[in-house]
């Protein structure tokens, strides 16, 4: 009854349609005050020819006992998974060229994004690319400076389809019942800890007694180092002094020696690290988190339940933009460039060759890096100690992909 959840530790399926043939073996297993800034961009949709890459996947999988696939019991302070399965191979995973939506005209569908978050330049990518036209989709994009839960509920309620986000933003509001359904993860890294030579610090256990700027009390920066802090033997709420700057207020503070270290995502992050001649103690890129992702494709729950093939199609319009990204890091540079107003082509590029564009796992393995992150999240204090890990991710996660 598990195996759909580990289909994809069939490595030894090369072509797409023995993967769709050994998938249907299986059984089928949220206010608004935000400013948005809604404009429709149109860009060139250039048509795409040939086919993508068929799908790829590491080998480690094949050496798992059945017995590995079944539930597992979370147990704070660890994780009942082996190894292999609690920090799975990067992740890559081709749109499925079924996915279409369907009609004699473009489906129109609205996506939430941030334009100045480099992480979100599959959406640029796949609209400029003509990612989104090959899914019959035109796709408007919505630039959301608003806070996590609000974006939540813009989906939630039908005033947009679809948005992307980090998921250590996303999963408390998630945790709180908002009708939003993760099909998707977009791709790994992009957050950062940094600090100045002189302060010392070269770990997250030398944040003890220290004071730690952040975007804001519930960022996914912050909540990502609390994690780090917990695997550490540091309590992230009674030994790190947390306060909250604007971003591009981060360096300084620092410099004024408000604070001791700031975290936060690129490009901000990166650009004062450089231009400020600082040091980076830690990331989301190293380490167990190497093979994570960062960020997620989110689609309102009833587009999910009514419409499937249209949500099948907006993310697998996204994970080959996705894909066109890591294989094309200074072209993606340049057309997200034209959106960010904090970085050039040529910073961006460099920070996206760093990010694991490559990783956006779906279906089983998505639900894996939701339960692990889940885990992490109730042993810091930001979940409810009465969230069991596994069933919010089956509750939260969506396989839309599946024939």
């Amino acid at each position: 009854m598990y195996c759909r959840e580990y289909a994809s530790l069939l490595c030894f399926v090369l072509h797409e349609s023995e993967w769709r043939s050994a998938r249907a073996l299986c059984a089928p297993s949220a206010v608004v005050r935000a400013a948005i800034a809604a404009t429709y961009e149109e860009g060139t949709m250039d048509e795409l020819t040939g086919r993508r890459t068929l799908l790829r996947f590491g080998m480690a999988g094949l050496v798992l006992p059945l017995g590995a696939m079944g539930p597992t019991f979370w147990r704070t302070g660890q994780t009942s998974l082996p190894d292999t399965m609690a920090y799975p191979p990067t992740c890559r995973v081709a749109g499925n060229d079924a996915a279409v939506a369907p009609g004699a005209v473009p489906r129109e569908v609205k996506i939430c994004w941030g334009a100045n978050a480099i992480c979100h330049v599959g959406l640029a990518v796949a609209d400029e690319r003509g990612f989104f036209a090959k899914r019959n989709l035109k796709v408007e994009k919505i630039n959301f400076a608003g806070a996590t839960d609000q974006l939540l509920e813009l989906l939630a309620s039908g005033k947009a389809d679809a948005g992307l986000g980090m998921v250590l933003a996303w999963m408390k509001p998630l945790e709180q019942g908002f009708d939003v359904k993760l099909t998707a993860a977009i791709h790994g890294g992009c957050l950062r800890l940094i600090a100045t030579r002189e302060s010392g610090i070269t770990s997250v256990a030398a944040l003890k007694g220290k004071a730690v700027g952040a975007s804001s009390m519930a960022s996914p920066e912050k909540n990502f180092i609390s994690i780090l802090a917990i695997k550490q033997g540091i309590d992230p709420v009674k030994d790190i002094e947390w306060r909250a700057y604007p971003a591009d207020l981060l360096g300084v503070a620092l410099q004024k020696g408000e604070i001791q270290a700031f975290t936060g995502p690129d490009p901000i992050v990166s650009i004062l690290r450089d231009r400020d001649h600082l040091v980076e103690v830690t990331n989301n890129m190293s380490g167990e988190y190497a093979d994570r992702m960062c960020c997620v494709l989110g689609i309102r729950g009833r587009l999910v339940r009514e419409e499937r093939p249209v949500a099948a199609a907006i993310t697998a319009a996204l994970m080959d933009a996705q894909e066109w990204v890591a294989e094309n890091p200074d072209a993606a540079g340049a057309i997200i460039a034209r959106f960010n107003k904090m970085a050039t082509a040529e910073q961006v590029a460099p920070m996206l060759r760093s990010h694991t564009h490559h990783h956006h796992p779906v279906d089983g393995d998505l639900k894996k890096e939701i339960a692990l992150y889940a885990q992490e999240l109730r042993q810091a204090s930001v979940f409810k100690s009465s969230t069991d890990p596994a069933k919010f991710a089956e509750r939260v996660c969506a396989d839309v992909l599946a024939t």
